[in-house]
């Protein structure tokens, strides 16, 4: 067909605002990018046809305009000369002819298109793009065929947090499998009839949020979700938009998601509160700060990803759309600032239910998933790990081939580092033997790209990249990488990204294992730019971190040295050893001081902690690389320079718990742990009735204890054993400003009775019931408790003060009772007195600091101390006593 015979003629407005649109752009060239321009342009072909270079060759801004519109038709020829301008070098003025355009001419060739009209398109389109995904570096498959059912569970009400009493344990949260009705329930609105703009949902790498927001895409498009409240959902990887160069609008970004570019964006955006953003991968995004991360306003400026994606998350790009974000866990406090709002849930992977069909799912056979599946079962601490859906593929993926090969797995797996680095050793050990030299190689230059990618804050390579380091086409290019192709400016773009993120994270760890003496210093740098980059606030470097310290162990080197047969040099475990012994717990300390200053009055200090929590802990992170090592002896010596480990405003999950039991574990003597502010029980679903009201109901003799015992383990039960392990070197818990409920103080006072090395115990400022206080007496008068000195420091009258006295005639081991700040009544002074007096009673010093005392109790305290010369009472009443004890209220 003649060119010059397109539909719309040369008379028509739209080809004269094209050519006006058109002559605009080009006029914005230099010479030399006219030249690239029009050298570009006689490379586009339509129906085997393309300007003639005659026509091209000396023809100016105004000349070349004429000929795109006449040739091409007017808006074709404005996407043509938009992807010729990107192919010249031009992306700026490719950006603006885009932004011109949607402006000018709106909805593109079909115009005439309505909203209702191009949704079902337009969800067609959706379900046809994603119907199938390419699981990791395995065959396409359908998503409804290989997704499997995630545990959600959603963010507690602070309100109903603070309902509680102080000794009511509550029910742990409870997390519902991703079906329909879980994923409807994202954006149900509350009581009052509001419903969340923002849904947050957080996990760790692996766990599965991005195939669950996939998978919520799909359903959209199939009609099971949000039917009605979306009419346009949209799928952004932050990552791979935050990479692509050039500036472009969020109608850009769009138009890119649709079937056509004649899609009614204008008419789409004009009803924003119809729209679903999913970003997925938010904590790439920049932190705030700078002119590049002023947030985008308006959806047809050509921008930036970062400025795009920073408008949309913090509400002033489209404010009343809906925005689901998939982010990390390990790094909530990375978003908050940018936020509004937000209702967040919890991605927590697999039950044991789902690991199952996940196995089935996977291995297609049903014999080998049996017999793959009872082999991780029988193994707890492999079948544990298998909770995160990365790990599960790992572990599948590992097995399939050693059935294949007739073989089973080898030896077990305590952490998340060395399921990874048994599928590495996999890709070598199935490689031929004349062949493992070269895959060696190859996976020393994978593991330093992927290092290089890491520190540069890069997820995708280009085809040249991989061919410069001879991987394309290789055995790890294949089994490491994911392909992925994109419509580019007139061809296909290809670009590679590592299996997950969290797999780069590792393969860029192991490098440093890989390095040669003295190569520290290259272009990625050496392990020390990583550790210096990972103690900045809100670090991409966190999980590479980790990976890191679980390679230092004795073992996993052993298993490196033996798969890439090379000699692992013992000085980057050094220099990790040595950066742990250097941070002191960074920060602790003054913020301890500074944030808990005047909190002794407030009856109910915790919530507007936990408000504050949200930043990293910077403490538990290095817990968290200690725990990766799984090797005592390296982690007792990292500990032996940080004498106090202090945890602030953690919102303990069981995960952080089992890390800081391991740690506590392997701890050097005269460790100090200090929690402050810090969320003690597992989040919480619903209010049960209150376990408290259960106690009380008789608090005499064995039925007490009968209750106690039907308590059930509490959050922190694992750090309390680990307190009476035989190496366990610590010597002093501090526990201040926290909620101590019941089947806490239960699991402390047993913890009490077999604690080798505990010789001081400070609760400050907590939250006690009358019957955890009872508890931890009793504890305290076992006749095996190495404490020696204890302190308690209450707001308000405490009843439970009573069953302090007691305790005083039976430990063998106190000496130092601190009650500053407590209210004791006339009553129970009189029979503290009392005990004091008495032979069996070995306390040496009794501090009252801050306590109102009235005179007939000044007198009977006079008393004791003429009775026994010897025992220090401390308060400004009472005469000739010596500087009392330091108040700790001032530190906690």
């Amino acid at each position: 067909m003649d060119q010059s015979d397109a539909p719309c003629s040369s008379a028509g407005p739209r080809f004269a605002v094209a050519r006006e649109l058109l002559q605009a752009a080009l006029e914005d060239l230099s010479q030399e990018q006219l030249k690239r321009f029009r050298h570009k342009l006689r490379d586009v072909r339509s129906d085997g046809r393309s300007i003639p270079w005659g026509r091209l060759e000396r023809a100016d801004a105004m000349d070349l305009a004429e000929q795109l519109a006449q040739f091409y038709g007017p808006e074709p020829a404005l996407e043509v000369a938009r992807k010729t301008l990107k192919r010249a070098d031009a992306r700026d003025v490719a950006a603006q002819l885009q932004e011109q355009r949607l402006r000018r001419l709106g909805l593109g060739p079909a115009a005439q298109v309505s909203v209702s009209e191009y949704k079902k398109k337009y969800r067609e389109h959706v379900l046809r793009r994603h119907a199938r995904v390419k699981e990791r570096n395995a065959r396409s498959v359908k998503i409804t065929k290989r997704f499997t059912k995630l545990l959600i569970a959603p963010e507690s009400a602070a309100a109903l947090e603070e309902a509680l009493g102080p000794a009511e344990e509550p029910e742990p949260q409870r997390a519902r499998r991703s079906d329909t009705h879980t994923f409807n329930r994202l954006f149900r609105g509350d009581e009052g009839g509001r419903r969340p703009l923002t849904v947050v949902l957080q996990g760790p790498a692996g766990i599965g949020k991005t195939m669950a927001a996939k998978k919520i895409l799909y359903d959209w498009a199939a009609g099971k979700l949000y039917q009605a409240q979306v009419d346009f959902a949209f799928f952004l990887p932050c990552g791979e938009l935050l990479e692509r160069p050039g500036a472009r609008s969020l109608a850009d970004l769009i138009l890119d998601q649709c079937p056509d570019r004649g899609a009614p964006v204008q008419q789409m955006l004009a009803q924003p509160e119809r729209l679903l953003f999913i970003l997925d991968g938010a904590d790439e995004l920049p932190a705030l700060g700078g002119p590049e991360a002023a947030p985008c306003t308006d959806p047809f400026e050509a921008a930036s990803g970062a400025r795009v994606l920073g408008g949309l998350l913090n509400k002033v790009l489209l404010p009343s759309a809906l925005l689901l974000v998939t982010t990390r866990a390990a790094d909530p406090g990375r978003l908050q600032g940018r936020l509004c709002s937000p209702q967040c849930a919890e991605v927590r992977g697999f039950s044991d239910k789902d690991k199952k069909k996940y196995f089935y799912k996977f291995f297609g056979n049903e014999r080998r998933a049996e017999r793959a599946y009872r082999f991780v079962k029988e193994n707890e601490t492999l079948f544990a790990l298998c909770f995160v859906p990365f790990v599960c593929w790992i572990v599948c993926t590992v097995l399939h081939q050693q059935l294949e090969l007739g073989r089973d797995l080898s030896r077990t797996s305590k952490t998340t580092t060395s399921v990874y680095l048994l599928f590495v050793a996999s890709v070598l050990s199935s490689a031929p033997a004349a062949d493992r030299p070269r895959v060696q190689g190859d996976l020393r230059k994978l593991c330093r790209l992927a290092r290089e990618g890491v520190l540069e804050c890069r997820a995708q390579f280009a085809e040249e990249e991989l061919e410069q380091l001879e991987l394309r086409d290789s055995k790890v290019q294949t089994q490491f990488f994911s392909k992925k192709e994109q419509p580019g400016v007139l061809e296909t773009e290809v670009t590679y990204q590592f299996l997950d993120h969290s797999f780069q994270e590792f393969l860029a760890a192991l490098s440093y294992l890989l390095e040669d003496e003295g190569v520290s210093g290259t272009a990625a740098g050496g392990v020390g730019t990583l550790l210096r980059g990972d103690a900045q606030p809100h670090s991409h470097l966190v999980l590479t971190t980790r990976f890191l310290f679980g390679l230092l162990s004795a073992e996993r080197m052993g298993d490196i040295q033996r798969h890439f047969g090379c000699r692992v040099s013992e000085r980057v475990k050094q220099e990790a050893l040595r950066w742990v012994q250097g941070q002191g717990c960074p920060g602790a300390a003054p913020e301890v001081t500074e944030g808990a200053k005047g909190l002794e009055d407030t009856e109910e200090p915790e919530e507007e902690e936990e408000e504050e929590g949200e930043e990293p802990n910077y403490s538990l992170e290095l817990l968290y690389c200690l725990y990766e090592t799984q090797e005592d002896a390296f982690v007792r010596q990292a500990l032996s320079r940080l004498p106090v480990l202090a945890l602030q405003r953690v919102r303990f999950s069981r995960m952080d718990v089992a890390v800081l039991s391991y740690c506590v574990r392997c701890c050097p003597p005269g460790q100090a742990l200090w929690l402050i502010s810090c969320r003690l029980v597992a989040a919480q679903e619903k209010k049960k009735k209150s376990l408290g009201k259960r106690l009380q109901a008789s608090l005499g003799g064995s039925s007490s204890r009968a209750s106690a015992k039907q308590l059930p383990p509490s959050l922190l039960h694992p750090l309390f054993q680990a307190m009476t392990d035989p190496l366990c070197g610590l010597s002093s818990l501090t526990l201040s400003h926290c909620k101590l409920p019941d089947a806490v103080c239960r699991d402390l006072s047993e913890a009490l009775r077999a604690a080798p090395t505990l010789m001081e115990l400070s609760l400050l400022h907590n939250r006690l019931s009358e019957a955890g206080l009872r508890m931890l007496s009793e504890g305290l008068a076992w006749r095996q408790c190495q404490v020696q000195t204890f302190r308690v420091q209450l707001s308000g009258p405490q009843r439970g003060l009573q069953y302090l006295v007691p305790m005083l005639r039976e430990s063998p081991t106190l000496t130092t009772l601190d009650l500053s700040g407590c209210q004791l009544p006339a009553p129970i002074v009189t029979y503290l007195c009392a005990v004091l007096q008495l032979p069996g009673c070995s306390l040496q010093t009794l501090s009252l600091a801050s306590v109102e005392l009235s005179e007939q109790s000044l007198q009977e305290l006079r008393a004791v101390k003429r009775a026994k010369p010897d025992l220090v009472i401390a308060h400004p009443a009472l005469d000739g006593h010596p500087e009392p004890p330091k108040d700790l209220s001032s530190i906690f």
